[in-house]
């Protein structure tokens, strides 16, 4: 009773505080800022980079295994480099424009991609590639929280704590101002909401949950879907026009993710086979044996 709390140590809780500020506070003002020099459109490349970023850090640290020899290895790197791709061919190739549908909501005015929302581009640009190095340091983190602190839940918890903590502080630096933090009975709040609940809460929690089963390269893997979703829920809804440069990046985006899946599933099959084989020769179990012994535990 009350192990969560007596796991939080000084050790765990700078982890964790570092963990809000990489992957919370840091960049979502990164973010906010580098979107307001440049365009949405323009922010969605930087997304399509943070897998290979985190692909790249993992094999740099050893939390991945890097077999260009063995097929799993080439799956995975190939998965990792076509995903990317496809998700830059949907950013910058347009092509010809599909109108399939009307759109669901009418009378909103839609931006046009081509025309920047600043004038400081480049310090726009330099803002959202620290957004993404962020992302990509933030999914190694991940894998040290777990071990110091290995409750998800109360992780989640205490990650949203801080970084709301730590994001407050940088406001009220930035924006003092009463207006700025006036919310009525709007759509605003409702945008808070939704983002707090599951653009949030319930992404740390599935992220951390997914670190923990299958490595940090595992989840932002997925983050180049959000890109084709985003571009379908934008056709349905809003009416915004197909094009055949999404179409083709979007086939791209799912191809390399089911690349990258096969070759991570083998890999796992790979291990798993050489540990049996490991207990089968051994007649008695070592502690330096990097596989369990079932009988007798870790």
């Amino acid at each position: 009773k009350g192990g969560k709390w007596k796991e939080l140590d000084k050790k765990a809780l700078g982890w964790l505080f570092i963990n809000a500020f990489v992957g919370y506070s840091l960049p979502m003002a990164m973010y906010y800022y580098g979107l307001h020099d440049t365009t949405a459109s323009y922010g969605v490349i930087f997304s399509g980079l943070t897998p290979l970023f985190t692909f790249v850090l993992s094999i740099l640290l050893g939390m991945e295994t890097l077999r260009l020899k063995s097929k799993e290895g080439s799956a995975k790197v190939v998965g990792a480099l076509v995903c990317f791709g496809g998700a830059l061919l949907i950013s910058l190739y347009n092509g010809k424009e599909l109108h399939l549908w009307s759109p669901v909501i009418r009378g909103i005015t839609k931006s046009s991609n081509g025309v920047a929302g600043g004038c400081h581009h480049l310090r726009g640009t330099l803002l959202l590639l620290g957004d993404c190095i962020c992302y990509a340091f933030w999914y190694p983190i991940q894998v040290k929280v777990l071990k110091v602190y290995p409750w998800k839940h109360w992780s989640s918890v205490l990650t949203c704590a801080l970084g709301g903590l730590q994001t407050c502080a940088i406001g009220i630096f930035l924006r003092r101002d009463k207006l700025a933090w006036q919310v009525g009975w709007n759509i605003q709040l409702l945008t808070i909401v939704y983002s707090a609940a599951l653009g949030t809460a319930a992404k740390y929690w599935l992220n951390l949950y997914a670190v923990e089963k299958r490595g940090p390269v595992f989840p932002p893997m997925f983050s180049t879907l959000s890109i084709v979703f985003t571009m379908v829920l934008g056709a349905l809804l809003l009416g915004e026009s197909l094009t055949v440069g999404s179409l083709l990046g979007s086939a791209l985006v799912f191809s390399g993710l089911y690349m990258y899946l096969y070759g991570k599933a083998k890999e796992i099959h790979v291990n798993t086979i050489s540990c049996s084989s490991n207990e089968k020769l051994q007649a008695q179990p070592t502690h330096n044996s990097k596989c369990e012994d079932r009988r007798f535990g870790p």
